[in-house]
């Protein structure tokens, strides 16, 4: 222990005394979990459409006024030539173009039914996507309001409308930074966690001191665990000021206990800094310790349930988020922020990481060599 705690000491005070190693580990989290989450919105609004109207009735009057009136569309022309529509979606001044045929209002009073025309500029798929879905739902809704305002009226042999009233569950409001900032700071946690434990070793072997430590009575698992233990203990400190700034900025409160979330953290932090330091220990220069755990992050964070569904991912993707740390605390991170789990529900994700940790670090020390 005494020969631990002399290692600990020497770790604190290197990482104290250099002021870019404090920077990247308190303030540069702190602004990007301020930033991100602005950026990072699952929500597309202002989709420019464009009209064609061909009907000119007071019910494609109506559509036009309840797509318009939304903040999800911007009307850039209204015009009864399609050939210039599309000219406005060739130079990407129109995302959709919305045709309302001749006798629109003729066919839906007489016939109940009527084909309307939607082209959408798929460049940008996302947008197009849910762009489209926007509009389809808007045209719903305006079918329901016809038949509803038939049955009142009352026409003859009306049809039968159903209504089908939603309750989301965990985010009522759907509102995104309820989703997206549990897993930024995770991102920000790994980030900071496996690079700078990457770095620590193979700085060592640049200055020289990795020589002088190799000659003292240490034993490589003090060695490991000297340079394990300063980074975990300021991995926690990370997180508790990505949670403070997670509710003063946008007034996420954990509805699960908080301390289910700083157990997780601490066996995931094993499991990420033991990367880190397995990296550093075969890494002869920095250089190659950064690019090598660039390499393996963005891999991590890109297949980690972020940004995109893991459900949604071809198979062998779902497979290797299997092996993947971070997909698991992004996980353990909106069930307890949103659906308040407890330890107990998180059993399963809490021993896979407890066990990559203990592979990983014990790769770390059999890797490292006090003999080159």
């Amino acid at each position: 222990m005494r020969a631990l705690m002399i290692l600990l000491e020497k770790e604190f005070r290197q990482v104290f005394r250099n002021p870019a190693i404090l920077r990247m580990m308190f303030v540069m989290p702190a602004v990007q979990l301020l930033i991100m989450p602005l950026a990072a919105d699952y929500e597309v609004k202002n989709v420019k459409i464009c009209v064609v109207d061909y009907d000119h009735s007071s019910y494609s009057q109506k559509l036009i006024h309840k797509i318009t009136s939304t903040d999800y569309f911007t009307l850039v022309d209204y015009t009864d030539s399609y050939e210039k529509a599309i000219t406005y979606v060739e130079h990407d001044e129109a995302d959709l173009v919305l045709q309302i045929p001749y006798s629109f209002e003729a066919n839906l009073v007489r016939e109940d039914g009527v084909t309307l025309f939607l082209a959408i500029n798929a460049i940008n798929g996302v947008k197009a996507n849910l762009g489209g879905a926007y509009l389809r739902s808007i045209i719903s809704d305006f079918n329901n309001e016809m038949r509803l305002e038939w049955i009142q009226l009352p026409r003859q042999n009306p049809q039968p409308m159903i209504d089908i009233a939603s309750i989301n569950w965990f985010n009522p409001l759907m509102n995104y930074r309820y989703f997206m900032v549990p897993g930024i700071l995770v991102i920000l946690v790994t980030m900071v966690g496996a690079f700078l434990s990457a770095l620590n070793i193979v700085k060592e072997k640049e200055i020289g001191t990795i020589e002088q430590i190799n000659v003292t009575p240490i034993r490589k698992y003090q060695f490991i665990l000297g340079k394990l233990i300063p980074f975990w203990v300021l991995g926690l400190v990370i997180l508790t000021i990505g949670l403070l700034i997670s509710w003063i900025a946008y007034g996420i409160v954990p509805v699960g206990n908080v301390l289910t979330i700083y157990i997780f953290a601490g066996v995931y932090l094993i499991s990420i800094l033991g990367l880190g330091l397995l990296t550093s220990t075969l890494a002869h220069t920095q250089q190659q310790a950064m690019l090598l755990s660039f390499f393996m992050m963005m891999v991590f964070i890109l297949l980690g349930g972020l940004y995109t569904s893991i459900d949604s991912m071809p198979m062998w993707a779902q497979i290797f988020t299997k092996f993947n740390p971070v997909s698991y605390f992004i996980e353990v991170m909106r069930m307890v922020v949103l659906k308040g789990s407890s330890l107990y529900d998180i059993r399963t994700h809490l021993f896979k990481v407890l066990l990559f940790g203990l592979v990983l670090n014990g790769l770390a020390v059999w890797s490292y060599r006090k003999r080159n």
